[in-house]
């Protein structure tokens, strides 16, 4: 009996993979069929893109305040981290160079998905999830609108233009942020800390970013409305999808920076 109860640790490791791999399977699912949707028909295709532009408004100019506010404060945040150190080595002239790299292959992509994820995944959770409790999925069956191209494939479009539109915008607000430091206590001027800024960066720092929002977008969207769809029946059980929804986004977009940040430092030789 004792031999039994030890194999219990691994039969429940072997679950959890099992549940996370039908998991990974059902975003898959989801996320293909709502990209099919766009093509599906010519009429299907335009009101697809009505309600895409509807949802970019939403997501991508919504955001932007907030995403402007985090990502230039995190700029002048890391320019003073940053001359922390450097100052130590006679490198303070580096200070651009350290955020200019760090804004645009990290940070602007990851703090812009976390500020998504807060403002829209959890909406499209919520707002399939409420319509699944309140049978309002079933009605648009009735009226033979498929609710997955319907609610889904417009929220795709809208987030796979404007996450890469987000992030470029994060790294501005974080490169100008940092030059707030830069002129005020590294003995730049803002012309200068422009162009050294222009120096270090490549062109594939910045695309290294847009790939990850790229991804992340895909991430988000696919947790948030499938999330809603697994609602339960019950009003609690909308607050417990928007809440799984945000966790399991962070986890995710945390788990695929992590994979493509080692991805591309092993592609680059650095």
């Amino acid at each position: 009996m004792p031999r039994f109860r030890m194999l219990d640790p691994l039969s429940s490791i072997g679950g959890a993979a099992e549940n996370g791999l039908a998991y990974l399977g059902g975003l898959a699912q989801l996320l293909g069929r709502a990209g099919a949707h766009v093509f599906v028909s010519p009429l299907k295709g335009r009101l697809s893109l009505q309600r895409a532009f509807h949802q970019a408004m939403v997501i991508g100019v919504g955001a932007v305040p907030v995403v402007s506010f985090i990502t230039f404060f995190i700029g002048v945040i890391m320019a003073l981290q940053g001359a922390y150190e450097l100052k130590r080595f006679g490198a303070l002239h580096l200070v651009a160079d350290t955020v200019a790299i760090s804004i645009t292959r990290e940070l602007g992509p990851l703090v812009t998905a976390i500020v998504v994820i807060g403002r829209s995944g959890s909406a499209f959770a919520a707002e399939i999830g409420t319509m699944k409790v309140t049978e309002e999925l079933d009605a648009l069956e009735t009226m033979a609108l498929h609710p997955i191209a319907f609610l889904v494939t417009p929220k795709l479009m809208a987030m796979l233009v404007m996450m890469p539109c987000l992030t470029i915008w994060a790294d501005l607000m974080g490169v100008l942020g940092g030059s707030v430091f830069g002129v005020i206590g590294a003995d730049y001027t803002f012309g200068t800390y422009l162009a050294a800024t222009r120096d270090a960066l490549y062109m594939r720092d910045i695309t290294t970013g847009l790939v990850k929002s790229i991804v992340f977008a895909l991430v988000i969207t696919g947790v948030g409305c499938q999330e809603g769809f697994r609602t339960g029946s019950g009003s609690e059980e909308v607050g417990r999808s928007t809440t799984a929804a945000v966790v399991t986004s962070i986890f995710l977009v945390v788990l695929v920076d992590l994979i493509f940040t080692a991805v591309f430092y092993v592609t680059s030789g650095a």
